[in-house]
């Protein structure tokens, strides 16, 4: 049935009629006559497929073509044809959306597909039960006129969706989303939503824990230390009580620090808004962390200090001095003694840049990424002989979170380690 037909094959197809035509009027000496009437009725023939082809492609509800004659058989046959790729087509792309939408309900997140008006395209079920959506009556709506969080609206004007927002659900209060906004397609957005209630309510005890515990703690760890100094008072050097009490009084000493650590911690943490309107005059700070390096280094090491003069900046003095103290007191400690200690704050293109810079150790680069997680220590013996506790990098990491830096950490191991952030221009006040 399906037959390709070949241009010469239509034109002989065109012209056999017309010949016929010209031999009949010749044979009757009426060439022009019969060529007009045989012209017409061609025409009309044509015409009547024509009509037919007509009536069976917007009227009739056959899926296959009436028979064609001469050659419009072959027009018949290839809309045919056309029309079977077609459903086969339509039927694949069904099929590969079908399983979309079968994904899609699987994921355990909700999912809402936008436009680039941020209209409604489409949503998955738990996008209707943790987001409140109807389908399909809610097709085509715009989203922020059904999620009405003011902060939501905010995050869609500012088209800035690095990070995710969190928000109360629509739903209910007590429920905590978070959105995330990924750009597809033809200026398309998926809206993932998902419920982070009991994260966050288990980050909050955690918080809360560590907290109370620590402070719990603090009081009798004052009491203990109390009372071992006056026994190490009351006992002669040469006694052999001596050796033991000094032992408990060091590590009594090492668990109030780490203490003292987690409370500061705690403190970071609970502090979301912090002022930063508040200038911080780096040249002063740097003089203070410069007295405290040589009060921990002593005559073991060579301690270079470079402050940028008339460079500060804005943010909160006690998380900063804190942030930079850990980094230096960091360094301190995993040198050899003999080893030297570079401390400096400078402007670069992108702000102004603390950095310690040390010829300890140095770090392997599998451990690097865990360094910020609490008492997370790459060797917990020698951390053990230089009183680390393995909080100093996390409190460093959260501070610097409250001030728009990170920490960067570049090292070589067994050749030293680099430890520094950029406070960015915005925050920065120059004399």
């Amino acid at each position: 049935m399906f037959i390709s037909y070949s241009g010469y094959r239509l034109f002989f197809r065109f012209a056999l009629p017309l010949v016929l035509f010209m031999l009949i009027g010749a044979l009757f000496d009426q060439v022009v006559i019969v060529m007009l009437f045989g012209t017409i009725a061609l025409l009309v023939w044509h015409y009547r497929q024509i009509t037919r082809l007509s009536f069976w492609l917007w009227k009739d509800k056959k899926l296959t073509p009436p028979q064609g004659r001469g050659s419009w058989e072959g027009v018949f046959n290839g809309i045919y044809r056309l029309q079977g790729k077609n459903r086969r087509r339509v039927s694949k792309l069904s099929t590969l959306l079908a399983r979309f939408r079968q994904g899609a309900e699987a994921l355990p997140d909700a999912a809402v597909v936008l436009d680039a008006e941020h209209n409604i395209l489409w949503c998955n079920k738990l996008a209707q039960l943790i987001l409140g959506f109807v389908w399909p009556q809610d097709n085509g709506l715009r989203i922020d006129n059904l999620i009405r969080h003011p902060n939501f609206s905010t995050y869609l004007k500012k088209a800035q969706y690095n990070e995710p927002l969190e928000i109360p659900s629509p739903v209910s209060d007590k429920r905590l989303l978070e959105i995330r906004v990924i750009g597809y397609g033809d200026r398309q957005l998926l809206l993932i939503a998902r419920d982070i209630t009991r994260i966050h309510q288990l980050e909050g005890m955690r918080k809360d824990f560590v907290a109370n515990v620590s402070h719990e703690l603090k009081t009798p760890l004052t009491v203990l230390q109390g009372y071992l100094e006056i026994m190490q008072t009351m006992e002669a050097p040469d006694s052999p009580n001596h050796k033991p009490l000094s032992m408990m009084q060091q590590q009594t000493t090492r668990m109030q620090s780490m203490v003292e650590q987690l409370l500061a911690l705690s403190r970071i943490e609970d502090a979301v808004d912090i002022d930063l309107s508040q200038t911080v005059n780096m040249a002063l700070m740097m003089d203070t962390l410069k007295e405290e390096a040589y009060g921990l280094a002593g005559t073991e090491y060579t301690l270079e200090f470079n402050c940028e003069p008339g460079l500060n900046t804005h943010g909160n003095e006690l998380q900063l001095r804190s942030a930079c103290s850990n980094l230096i007191s960091n360094a301190i400690r995993y040198t050899v003694p003999g080893g030297t200690i570079s401390v400096t704050w400078r402007s670069v293109a992108t702000g102004a840049l603390f950095s310690v810079k040390d010829t300890g150790v140095g770090i392997a680069p599998q451990y690097i990424n865990r360094l910020t997680e609490r008492f997370y220590r790459v060797d917990n013996a020698r951390s053990s002989k230089t009183g680390g506790s393995g909080l100093g990098l996390a409190i460093a990491k959260h501070a610097l979170n409250h001030h728009y830096s990170e920490l960067n950490v570049t090292s070589e191991y067994g050749k030293g380690s680099i430890f520094s952030f950029i406070i960015p221009s915005h925050l920065l006040v120059r004399q």
